[in-house]
């Protein structure tokens, strides 16, 4: 068994195709949490280590131009912060939660391993008895498989509506990481490996989709491609007390995956031109330029949440898209692009 892509075996077009027929994002909402928490504070938690570990004070926001990010109140628990997006979009979408046949949790943040998130916000929003609920992990990726995986359920005609949640909170990150560096961080390489787990951030995104048949009005989702590099998947491992990140590994394998899962698909869903909204997964400042460069994808045309949240994790897309949505014409094309650690990539087209 080869440790990387094996181009000659699978050839290199090898990517996973969806394509929906009739299905349309009915809601998209976001819920911002409430405490902001400045990568200045963070600098001055870390001053000694930093002195000690000869690392520059100032990387958060210089490097990844990541000026603030939120947690949530002590207390809040993920799937309250979950189900409050979800409340949101249900009164958005001005259905009947009665109609929702599918919900799926894509949070990564989680207080304990069973049951599961889903089981939590299917009862705050007291979706019916017959509602199918499961959690869905895929690192950042979650969310936008979740949206292919309703998608494929509402084509088939399974379910009337789905209802995608996810509820991010880095608190308890930021303060493990912080009080270990401070204890234990010696020279530079202990602050690297955990810099990625000061870029996180806090809040809550959910999405309700449903048959453009029963909701004209709904913007289309054509669908997308998704295509793995699992060599990498031990460059990023975490859990809620800490996440070891090879960052230069990260970046440079998540390009060279993007590139080719881009490059076997772009022509035929015809992405090089016409779209007027790149949804990007928000890390930070240079994996933004150095994404966009790689596709050849218009800056400008990638609106930013990161320099004021940091990185959501799989909320991310949803909690951008949200953001803008009332800037995006009607029949304006806007692909959102995710990566996730492991590594795997996803691209998915939504027609406004």
């Amino acid at each position: 068994m080869g440790s990387a892509f094996d181009a000659d075996r699978f050839g290199m077009s090898s990517n996973h195709t969806q394509r929906h027929r009739n299905v349309g994002v009915v809601a998209v909402e976001a819920v911002e949490a409430p405490e902001i928490v400045t990568s200045a504070w963070i600098d001055e938690q870390l001053a000694e280590v930093f002195e000690r570990c000869n690392v520059r004070p100032g990387l958060l926001e210089e490097l990844a131009g990541i000026r603030e990010r939120r947690w949530w109140p002590e207390e809040m628990r993920f799937d309250r912060a979950a189900a409050l997006a979800g409340e949101q979009a249900i009164v958005a979408a001005g259905i009947d939660r009665g109609k929702i046949g599918m919900l799926i949790s894509t949070s990564v943040c989680k207080h304990h391993l069973e049951p599961s998130v889903a089981c939590a916000v299917h009862h705050h929003l007291e979706l019916a008895p017959g509602c199918l609920n499961f959690d869905l992990g895929n690192a950042c990726l979650g969310f936008v498989n979740a949206i292919h995986l309703a998608a494929t359920a509402i084509d088939a005609g399974q379910i009337e509506y789905a209802l995608i949640v996810d509820g991010e909170g880095a608190r308890h990150t930021h303060l493990t990481t912080i009080a270990r560096l401070q204890a234990e961080a010696f020279v530079n390489a202990d602050v690297y490996d955990e810099f990625a787990s000061l870029t996180l951030g806090s809040g809550a995104a959910a999405m309700v989709l449903g048959s453009l048949d029963a909701n004209p009005q709904a913007h289309r989702f054509v669908g997308g491609v998704s295509r793995a590099a699992t060599q990498h998947h031990d460059i990023c491992v975490g859990d809620l007390d800490r996440m070891r990140t090879d960052t230069k590994a990260l970046l440079e394998g998540g390009l060279v995956l993007a590139g080719e899962a881009w490059g076997a698909s772009a022509e035929a869903f015809g992405w090089q031109e016409g779209i007027s909204w790149y949804v990007l997964h928000q890390v930070s400042s240079v994996h933004t330029s150095l994404m966009c460069a790689t596709l050849g994808i218009d800056e400008a045309r990638a609106p930013l949440t990161f320099p004021l949240h940091g990185n959501i994790g799989p909320a991310s897309i949803p909690f951008t898209l949200a953001g803008v949505q009332t800037e995006i014409a009607a029949g304006e094309r806007v692909l959102c692009l995710g990566m996730g650690s492991g590594l795997n990539a996803s691209v998915a087209e939504i027609v406004w």
